[in-house]
C-alpha cells in the first residue's frame, strides 16, 4: 500500500508540474499561492505552525497568527508551483532576482580541480527556508559560482528523479544529507568550490544554541566546515517580492573566532547565524517555513501546560 501511495503521489506530481510548466511564471506562482493559502491553514499540520509561532512570539494575537499562517501557506504554495520555472527565474537576463551586496559572493570566484591543484576560492553560502529557498543556489550557479549543494531528498523514491531534474536545470552538484553529503562537502571545499547549505532546521546531533530565546539543536556543519578550512561563511537572505520575483541580500562573511576551543568556536558561530536568521524571520515571518518541529519537546510540553 505504501508503494502504491508513493506511485500515485509521483504520478500526480508529474502531471501537476507539467501543467504548471505550461503556465507563465507569474500565473503558476499565483495559482500555487491561491491553493496554498486556501487549503493549507485548514490542514492538521497547521497546528504545528501555530505552536511554533506561540513559542517564537509569545504575545502574538490570534489575528496576527492567522495572517502569518495564511501567508506561510501562500508562500509554500508558490514555492511548489515555481519548481518547473527555477531555471527561468534564476537566469540573470530574466530580471526576476535582485541580488544586493554581492561583493562577499563575488569573492568566491568559480573554481574546480585542475590536475590535482586547487583553483578558486572555497566558501560557504548559508541560507534558510525563506522565500523560495531553491533560488539562492540556482542564482549563484547561473552567476558563475562552482557550487555543491547539500539537499534533503524527498521521502518518496519515485518523486526524487523529478525533483532532482528540476533542481539540476541550473547546474551545479548536489548530494543528499547524511554521509554522502558530508563527503561531498569536504571534497567541494578541498577543491576550492562553494558549498550551499540550509541551516534552519533541527538536527539532533548538532549544537544547542538560542533561537528566539529557546535553546534549540542547530546544525553545526556550517561553523565546523568554515573553521576547519578557514573559508568565508556568508549568510544569504532570500526574500519574496512577488510571484517569481526575489531579492537576495548577502551578509558580510562572518568573523571566525580562533580561541583554541573548537566546540566553543562552533557554538559562537552558530549563535551568530541564528541571530541573523531570527532577524530575517522577525522582518517577514510569513515567509519562513513554520511547519518544522524546531524546538525541543520540553518547550512544546511547557507551552501545552501554559495553554491548559
Amino acid at each position: 500500500m505504501k508503494r502504491l501511495r508513493y506511485l500515485i503521489e509521483a504520478l500526480a506530481l508529474r502531471v501537476a508540474f507539467a501543467l504548471l510548466g505550461w503556465l507563465p511564471v507569474d500565473a503558476a506562482s499565483n495559482l500555487g499561492g491561491f491553493l496554498g493559502r486556501n487549503i493549507g491553514p485548514r490542514l492538521p499540520v497547521s497546528a504545528r505552525a501555530r505552536r511554533n509561532l506561540r513559542l517564537a512570539f509569545p504575545e502574538i494575537s490570534a489575528a496576527e497568527m492567522a495572517r502569518i499562517v495564511r501567508g506561510m501557506w501562500d508562500n509554500l504554495g508558490r514555492v511548489a508551483a515555481e519548481y518547473p520555472h527555477i531555471g527561468e527565474i534564476a537566469a540573470p537576463e530574466s530580471g526576476r532576482i535582485d541580488w544586493l551586496d554581492t561583493a562577499p559572493v563575488r569573492a568566491m570566484r568559480a573554481g574546480g580541480s585542475d590536475g590535482g591543484r586547487d583553483r578558486g576560492t572555497a566558501g560557504i553560502l548559508v541560507s534558510a527556508h525563506l522565500g523560495n529557498w531553491e533560488v539562492m543556489t540556482a542564482a549563484a550557479i547561473r552567476r558563475g559560482l562552482d557550487m555543491t549543494i547539500i539537499v534533503r531528498e524527498p521521502n518518496n523514491p519515485f518523486v526524487r528523479p523529478l525533483i532532482e531534474r528540476l533542481r539540476g536545470v541550473a547546474g551545479g552538484r548536489r548530494a543528499p544529507k547524511g554521509l554522502p553529503g558530508a563527503k561531498a562537502a569536504l571534497e567541494a571545499l578541498r577543491q576550492g568550490r562553494v558549498l550551499g547549505l540550509l541551516y534552519d532546521q533541527k538536527m539532533n546531533d548538532g549544537v544547542a544554541v538560542p533561537f528566539f530565546g529557546i535553546e534549540a539543536m542547530t546544525p553545526a556543519a556550517p561553523a565546523q566546515l568554515a573553521l576547519r578550512f578557514g573559508c568565508p561563511l556568508v549568510p544569504v537572505r532570500v526574500e519574496r517580492l512577488g510571484p517569481g520575483r526575489f531579492r537576495l541580500s548577502s551578509h558580510q562573511a562572518l568573523a571566525l573566532p580562533d580561541s583554541g576551543d573548537r566546540r566553543a568556536d562552533t557554538i559562537a558561530v552558530m549563535t551568530q547565524l541564528n541571530e541573523i536568521l531570527e532577524s530575517w524571520i522577525r522582518d517577514r515571518p510569513e515567509q519562513w517555513l513554520w511547519l518544522h518541529r524546531r524546538w525541543p519537546e520540553a518547550a512544546y510540553r511547557q507551552l501545552r501546560v501554559g495553554e491548559d
